[in-house]
């Protein structure tokens, strides 16, 4: 049997919905701001540790669970996927999810509450953590451009090409036929 995890009602991203009293119906908007979880986003943008998250949600208790819906909004760095430049910008994602009530579960066969996808109330409490997470990872870009039109860096010399729309590189010489090159030279005739 998998032990219950137990949440902290005071952690920030921890809601208690006893005042729904579990009457399919009731109804309560929450407007909060939380700091952040860590790595919330992927690798090169996401919503900084700490920084402020905005949400406006509504509680409502239905026969299964308590239902969440609303917003949660927030700021955005990383850098271009492309030319490697700062990326500064904000995001604001939907958020829905049934958590069921965990008295539901009991006496199930071959019930594991941690693999049968379910979110579920821990006693009274709602973990907001998973569901921002999935919300903000699925809307982010997987490679995020500083602007649609980014050109990059040249693969030659890494210089950033939206500073230098004119860059270009004389024809390169391919390292196999660099060492003739060298031989051209040792040999032209020299006038004396």
């Amino acid at each position: 049997m998998t032990p219950l995890r137990t949440l902290d009602p005071r952690a920030p991203l921890v809601l208690d919905t006893r005042e729904l009293g579990r009457r399919p119906g009731s109804q309560r908007t929450k407007v909060l701001s939380v700091a952040a979880p860590a790595e919330l986003g992927i690798d090169v943008l996401g919503v900084p540790e700490g920084s402020t998250v905005d949400f406006d949600l509504r509680l409502e208790a239905v026969m299964e669970g308590v239902l969440v819906s609303g917003t949660a909004s927030a700021g955005l760095v990383g850098q271009c996927s492309r030319c490697l430049e700062p990326i500064e910008d904000s995001i604001t994602v939907d958020l829905q999810e049934l958590f069921v009530y965990d008295d539901d579960h009991h006496g199930r066969p071959g019930g594991d509450d941690e693999d049968d996808g379910v979110s579920r109330l821990e006693g009274d409490l709602v973990d907001l953590e998973p569901l921002l997470r999935d919300a903000v990872v699925l809307a982010l870009p997987f490679q995020p451009l500083c602007r649609d039109d980014c050109p990059g860096l040249c693969v030659e010399c890494g210089a950033r090409l939206a500073d230098d729309p004119d860059h270009r590189h004389d024809d390169p010489i391919d390292p196999r036929w660099a060492a003739l090159g060298q031989v051209a030279v040792a040999t032209e005739p020299t006038d004396d």
